[in-house]
């Protein structure tokens, strides 16, 4: 179980025929609690998706009955009427469960500039309400998936209370508060406001962390939800760890299925002045194409790390820089150090570590190489 593993939650994963493959493309997980505390985050990108914004209304008072979200279409400049799609999907939802639309959010994922149909949506809402059940995560994990290659899921178990969480994503993976479509629930009882500050604490070391390709998406959501089911009020802390870790899992598991990736990249930066000087620096390293397809051709390229970090504005003596892969330092105070020969980049993982020498301050960026597979990937699209 998934998003079903804390108690009070039900979900269905269903083929509504938005898909042309006629595969699983529309989800619905409700909560059943006694609590129907939420937070949620979104993508910062200024050209949001008609689900965002309508999601964004909707979790302003913190409470949240049920989640729809659909794949096989972004409705993202869409119009007027891709709205009114949103607003109809909610509406279905909450006409089906008994429950206010404003209590609905709603998430979409796809390809931008897809008209939806809202009577396919709607149908298929009240069809995937018809089929709710405890057993309905895995379905509900597959039905929004798009270019992934499998679902992601996870459940942390906490004392007498649980998270758990489905996610998907296998591009356009870059940091904005949240970066693919991500559900939490939990059965811990715990206001909208515990919630809040432990999803953004999670979200910003962990899908904030995910760059696989720097590109930011339209359409990306964040949600945690709470049923209170369990009664227990958990130390703030062991729950914050807990959002924590599901949120570094699924990151972790939406990096391995990063578009035709070959190999997973961390890139840890210490040694900076400030932790988002860290950032920054392993962030520029993560986006520069000639280091990920250097990475790609097994080639520890040290001076594209270099060249990449020197065009930050992170304070650090570039001929300090220390630069290791997989364990072997291959520059030392800016210059070389191991022979190239002497990396092992065949693994998948590869592990890149720079030590600026300026602070104490340190981070880790997650990203991918850049690959044939990922650009013969990116075009053409069909759902």
């Amino acid at each position: 179980m998934t998003v079903t593993a804390p108690a009070g939650f039900e979900a269905a994963g269903i083929a509504a025929g938005i898909k042309r493959s006629g595969a699983l493309d529309l989800a619905l997980i409700v909560n059943r609690g006694p609590s129907a505390a939420a937070a949620a985050v979104f993508t910062s990108n200024r050209a949001k998706a008609n689900p965002i914004l309508w999601s964004q209304q909707v979790i302003l008072d913190g409470v949240v009955s049920a989640i729809v979200l659909n794949s096989g279409g972004a409705n993202c400049f869409t119009g007027p009427e891709g709205f009114q799609v949103t607003h109809r999907t909610a509406e279905a939802a909450a006409s089906a469960l008994g429950v206010a639309a404003g209590d609905v959010l709603v998430c979409s994922t796809g390809l931008i500039g897809d008209q939806l149909d809202g009577e396919v949506l709607e149908e298929g809402v009240l069809s995937a309400a018809a089929r709710l059940s405890t057993d309905g995560g895995e379905d509900s994990a597959r039905a929004i998936m798009t270019t992934d290659t499998k679902p992601k899921t996870v459940v942390i178990e906490g004392d007498g209370w649980r998270v758990g969480g489905i996610a998907k994503g296998a591009g356009m993976l870059a940091p904005g508060l949240a970066t693919m479509l991500v559900v939490l629930t939990t059965d811990a009882d715990l206001p909208s406001g515990e919630l809040d500050a432990a999803l953004r604490e999670a979200t910003r070391v962990t899908f904030d962390r995910l760059d696989s390709d720097g590109c930011m998406s339209t359409n990306d959501q964040v949600t945690l939800l709470a049923s209170g089911a369990s009664g227990v009020v958990p130390d703030a802390v062991a729950f914050r760890a807990a959002v924590t870790d599901a949120c570094r899992s699924l990151a972790e598991q939406l990096q391995a299925d990063a578009e035709g990736a070959s190999h997973d990249i961390a890139i840890e930066v210490r040694g900076a002045v400030t932790e988002d000087d860290a950032v920054e620096v392993g962030r520029s390293v993560a986006r520069n194409n000639l280091f990920k397809a250097a990475i790609f051709g097994n080639d520890p390229n040290w001076g594209r790390v270099l060249a990449a970090i020197g065009t930050t504005q992170a304070p650090f003596d570039p001929y300090l820089v220390d630069v290791s892969m997989n364990g072997v330092r291959v520059c030392h105070a800016g210059r070389p150090d191991a022979p190239r020969e002497a990396v092992d980049l065949a693994p998948r993982a590869t592990h890149v570590l720079i030590e600026l020498h300026a602070g104490e301050a340190s981070a880790t960026i997650l990203t991918n190489d850049l690959t044939h597979d990922y650009v013969h990937e990116n075009s053409a699209y069909a759902s």
